[in-house]
């Protein structure tokens, strides 16, 4: 897995109480997110479960842009993808994600940036409800850079994102 280094390195030891030994805090909510696969930071059995506070809790990256699937300009905020793969210490070269309906898609480990993508879970400071792609959205800066307006980062752009698995 690709290191995160830097600020990034910074910002992960200020949240490190999140995790314990080789364990993550339980969620006190409903999850919304579940991690499994090559991990080695978990809390309910082989599985990282996060609810909204704890992603919250997270360092988060913000997004000014417009999407393809989106009205006008838009806020997102969420985690950086590749700090949530160093919270469950994943050691994988592929992340699977999958939706509510198990769309599934998959997303190279060595296409994640410290920068790109979130994982939203705010849409203009609200969360969001399925209908507006909730409760968790990949995105990606699409307005800050032409890489991110391609057809592959399109299709990883995942809503209604509740799973992702760490593969070889």
């Amino acid at each position: 897995m690709r290191r995160i280094t830097g600020i990034f390195a910074g910002i992960m030891l200020a949240w490190s109480g999140l995790v314990a030994a080789e364990h993550l805090d339980m969620p006190q909510g409903d999850p919304v997110l579940i991690v499994t696969g090559k991990i080695s930071h978990t809390n309910v059995d082989d599985t990282a479960r996060f609810d909204r506070e704890m992603l919250s809790a997270l360092p988060a990256g913000t997004y000014k842009t417009s999407t393809i699937w989106t009205e006008g300009e838009n806020t997102f905020v969420g985690v950086p993808l590749a700090v949530l793969l160093e919270a469950v210490g994943a050691e994988a070269q592929t992340v699977l994600a999958t939706a509510i309906n198990d769309y599934t898609v998959e997303i190279p480990v060595s296409s994640i940036t410290p920068q790109a993508p979130i994982i939203a879970y705010l849409l203009n400071d609200a969360p969001m409800s399925r209908r507006q792609k909730g409760p968790l959205w990949i995105v990606y800066p699409y307005d800050s850079d032409p890489e991110f307006r391609s057809e592959v980062v399109y299709s990883r752009s995942i809503w209604q994102l509740d799973r992702l698995e760490m593969v070889e």
